[in-house]
């Protein structure tokens, strides 16, 4: 229907056009814990998205996290404004599949949500993750503060050579300042604790991160 999956990035000129008066609806309360999905959040709390490959086993690895207010998988780093999820697949909309993480930094650090990040995916695969292929699959983090982006950078650093040590490649994650979330459908949402025996392809990547 959009046509083949791609594993390259588009540019915004040619990315779906979307729409500008639709919104996605979302749930009153997450699956896991009840707590809201989307702002305002409470005070002290911080955002950070994550893109990690298919979003349904990214999220279970952070919403049970001491000091995580709430997760939310949708769509980010692309150009066409609330896409669906067939949209991003075609890989016309230049978006990444990602989880939403809302946390206070005085219980949880941001350093112990980066460890998650890079332990439980392998960030030197480029437009894909195992055999999932496509732009939506890609690594990312997009931050919502000069802090966290000073944080993400040097634990970039840090983990490039503990992988290099054990004999990976580059880290392909891209940082960068969060823009625009849309949330993913609602079937979406904390899937894996609707759908236990569903589809996740995360685990330890065999690095881990100190």
């Amino acid at each position: 229907m959009f046509g083949r999956r791609k594993a390259e990035m588009i540019g915004p000129d040619a990315a779906l056009v979307g729409r500008t008066d639709e919104t996605m609806a979302v749930p009153d309360g997450h699956h896991v814990h009840g707590r809201p999905l989307s702002a305002p959040w409470p005070d002290g709390h911080e955002t950070i998205v994550f893109g990690m490959g298919c979003f349904w086993g990214a999220e279970r690895l952070f919403w049970d996290l001491p000091g995580v207010y709430t997760t939310a998988v949708g769509y980010a780093g692309g150009f066409t404004p609330n896409p669906t999820y067939e949209e991003v697949c075609s890989g016309r909309t230049g978006h990444a599949e990602v989880v939403l993480v809302v946390f206070d930094p005085e219980v949880c650090p941001v350093e112990s949500l980066l460890k998650v990040f890079w332990e439980e995916h392998d960030p030197t695969q480029g437009m894909r993750q195992g055999n999932d292929v496509g732009t939506q699959y890609r690594s990312g983090i997009w931050v919502s503060t000069d802090a966290q982006h000073d944080v993400a950078v040097a634990s970039r650093q840090a983990y490039q050579r503990a992988l290099t040590d054990s004999g990976y490649g580059e880290i392909t994650a891209e940082i960068g300042r969060a823009g625009d979330f849309f949330y993913a459908e609602p079937y979406h949402q904390q899937y894996l604790s609707k759908n236990p025996g569903g589809y996740c392809n995360h685990g330890f990547c065999q690095v881990a991160y100190s």
